[in-house]
């Protein structure tokens, strides 16, 4: 390993720790926290400009495909991941995962990060405020899950993240308990990151300009660097949700809805 390489690993095994326990605790796979400190963290490195997002996202989501096996089988074996939900949504995620680097060059940044922010703020406020939905509501038959299971991967691929910011606030306004929305969240981060690091790996392989240590768009030294610390936590995460009162667990979402509604609209009018 390169001195340079030794410098830089503290902050990746430091990102793995604080993403790995994130993705446990609220079933969000990490990326939201990996995808903005990896961009930081590249361009220290003096990367070409033109890659920096796209390693951050296809590095992201590579580590997303093991934290969330991880964080999955402890939620698992809690007993708070339905599987009926899952199969339901995965079909969908494959639709999204295709699409989803269309719809990036089709809309407008600064429109579709306002309409984001609006729809996770209404979440976090429901959230914070513990508001009950209406008791007879249900989550929709196979068409609608698929549809679902399109939207949230589609956005997922924008974003570099697992989707568990969209389908655990769903999960609870269809009356799904919160613990097993956020378990069944984790596994569903599963198929949406495998579709979107086999898109970065593809899309990135004879792009011009990357670091040495790329594949595709996949930086292996971050990747191996936040590895090993996000599995790890990933489980811890997941153990101390199982036992958060659901009040308390929703709280501790609807905080880290507002903060991203917040940072979303604030690099899109940035930029």
């Amino acid at each position: 390993m390169t001195p340079d390489l030794l410098f830089w690993l503290p902050f990746y095994l430091a990102l793995g720790t604080v993403g790995g326990f994130a993705a446990g605790l609220l079933g969000i796979g990490g990326g939201m926290l990996f995808v903005p400190l990896l961009t930081w963290l590249f361009e220290a490195q003096g990367f070409a400009r033109e890659s920096l997002v796209h390693l951050a996202l296809g590095t992201s989501l590579t580590v997303i495909v093991f934290t969330s096996i991880s964080s999955a089988r402890t939620h698992h074996a809690k007993g708070n991941v339905d599987w009926s939900i899952v199969r339901g949504i995965a079909p969908g995620i494959v639709l999204g995962g295709l699409v989803g680097g269309w719809l990036a060059r089709q809309l407008n940044t600064t429109v579709l990060a306002s309409v984001f922010a609006v729809f996770v703020s209404y979440s976090a406020l429901q959230m914070f405020l513990n508001a009950k939905p209406k008791p007879t509501r249900q989550l929709p038959g196979a068409l609608g899950l698929f549809g679902v299971g399109s939207f949230i991967s589609g956005l997922s691929q924008l974003v570099g993240a697992g989707g568990g910011f969209l389908s655990v606030p769903f999960m609870t306004w269809c009356n799904v308990n919160m613990h097993r929305a956020v378990g069944t969240s984790a596994a569903l981060g599963l198929p949406i990151a495998v579709m979107g690091a086999l898109m970065f790996f593809v899309v990135g392989r004879g792009a011009s300009g990357l670091p040495a240590g790329s594949l595709g768009f996949i930086y292996l030294p971050a990747f191996l660097g936040i590895l090993v610390p996000a599995v790890l936590m990933a489980p811890v995460g997941a153990r101390l949700a199982s036992r958060l009162p659901v009040a308390t667990l929703k709280r501790v979402f609807a905080g880290f809805l507002f903060v991203l509604a917040a940072k979303m609209v604030h690099s899109a009018f940035l930029h």
